[in-house]
């Protein structure tokens, strides 16, 4: 899932996105208001991030400009400020949930794994396709019971595939959702990660195309 983070403080922002990632996460940071707003423009974010005081545009006027043009993202706010007229503000410019600085690190991961569940109300928390099960909470996925050792690239493209399964995802789209505005790829290392995939999926007794190419349009996972 990708997340869009907010943020000018260079130590924390780097620690979040390090965490963020860690769990799974593709994730693109802005260290102003006005780059923020252009990285919401260019992609679709599953989450966003802002802190309030921000360079340029301020998190409580990115929120209501958001919410203005019609943007449904959830939205956490990260502040130093904590007291109950700084939070009513926030959500009032509508902010989903509201974390004080400092933060311990697994209890704002785990609220994030909230609204991220709130923001898809109809996806089941574990993942499930067949004998397929993907776990965001833990990052564990199993096939008939076998865990699956995969790379980031590997577990995103999977949590992907299941998110949006029976529909046929195409390569570009695929890129989009995966790889960060700083790092993007040729469409070539999709059809790698595929071919990585389903070798993987292969060797804990998933079928040669359980994960199926629809020529000219893209990937799915095959129903029976």
């Amino acid at each position: 899932m990708r997340i869009l983070l907010v943020e000018d403080d260079d130590r924390i922002a780097k620690a979040l996105a390090e965490t963020l990632k860690d769990r799974q996460y593709l994730v693109d940071l802005a260290t102003n208001g006005e780059i923020g707003w252009d990285y919401l423009q260019a992609f679709d974010y599953d989450l966003v991030i802002l802190d309030i005081m921000l360079p340029k545009l301020d998190g409580i006027s990115f929120c209501q400009q958001m919410r203005r043009e019609g943007y449904m993202n959830p939205v956490l706010m990260l502040t130093a400020r904590d007291t109950s007229d700084d939070k009513v503000k926030g959500l009032d410019a509508g902010a989903d949930d509201y974390v004080v600085k400092p933060f311990d690190l697994p209890e704002l991961a785990a609220r994030i794994r909230a609204l991220l569940r709130r923001g898809n109300s109809t996806l089941p928390p574990v993942l499930e396709w067949e004998r397929l099960r993907l776990d965001p909470g833990t990052c564990e996925v199993t096939y008939a019971g076998q865990l699956l050792h995969l790379t980031p690239k590997e577990y995103g493209l999977l949590e992907l595939l299941l998110r949006n399964s029976p529909r046929v995802l195409s390569r570009s789209t695929i890129l989009d959702r995966l790889w960060s505005f700083e790092d993007p790829p040729t469409e070539e290392a999709v059809k790698v990660h595929i071919k990585d995939l389903r070798k993987k999926l292969r060797s804990v007794g998933a079928p040669p195309d359980f994960i199926q190419t629809v020529y000219g349009l893209g990937y799915r996972l095959k129903q029976n």
